[in-house]
């Protein structure tokens, strides 16, 4: 159940249903948040990142409907969910790169937890005004974070998922070193470029 909640495709569903396009085909070609942003606008990307948010979240907490309500199952089920999202059953094993979903988990684990890393994540974003870069920053803050907070089976998930998703996001980290990245059209950088291209 997890990781069918978890390979829900919902960028590509947005984007078929309601606007008949496939978000693959355009941006980036991924099946994500951001892509969906790009491509859709900032409606239907809020959309999909509060539904792959919660798809994390509704993952971790199938185990209370089995009263198994343990750190470890909700970890474990949330995990599983972030592998559907990655490699959904529906779109060829092909789908996004764990950010969004991964950030569910927490949201069921410890909300104070979520709440402090959705802090960290959007500061770092209105800086970098580039999803990727803050991605790549924020993860391993996150397992800093876990580590303060005392916790160890969630500061060891969160190096894994830090991993997974440093992986992941390799085709951008290439992108990020020769100054191709798009950035959003949102925050610091982007504010600051913007005056550059007007002088």
């Amino acid at each position: 159940m997890a990781y069918i909640i978890g390979s829900f495709p919902t960028g590509v569903m947005i984007g078929k249903v309601f606007f008949q396009k496939d978000i693959r085909d355009y941006g980036s070609g991924n099946t994500g948040t951001t892509n969906t942003y790009r491509v859709l606008g900032f409606i239907p990307g809020t959309v999909v990142l509060v539904i792959d948010i919660l798809k994390g979240t509704l993952a971790g907490l199938l185990p209370v409907l089995f009263y198994q309500n343990t750190h470890f199952f909700v970890l474990l089920f949330g995990v599983i969910a972030v592998i559907g999202h990655c490699f959904p059953i529906f779109l060829k094993f092909k789908g996004g790169k764990a950010v969004a979903t991964s950030a569910g988990i927490s949201l069921a684990y410890d909300w104070h937890f979520f709440v402090l890393s959705a802090i960290i994540f959007t500061i770092i974003l209105w800086l970098t005004s580039t999803v990727s870069l803050t991605s790549i920053i924020s993860f391993p803050l996150f397992t800093l974070e876990a580590l303060l907070f005392h916790d160890w089976l969630l500061a060891t998930i969160a190096a894994l998922i830090t991993v997974f998703v440093i992986y992941r996001h390799k085709a951008n980290i290439q992108r990020l070193l020769n100054g191709t990245e798009e950035p959003l059209h949102f925050g610091l950088r982007y504010k600051i470029n913007a005056k550059k291209s007007h002088k």
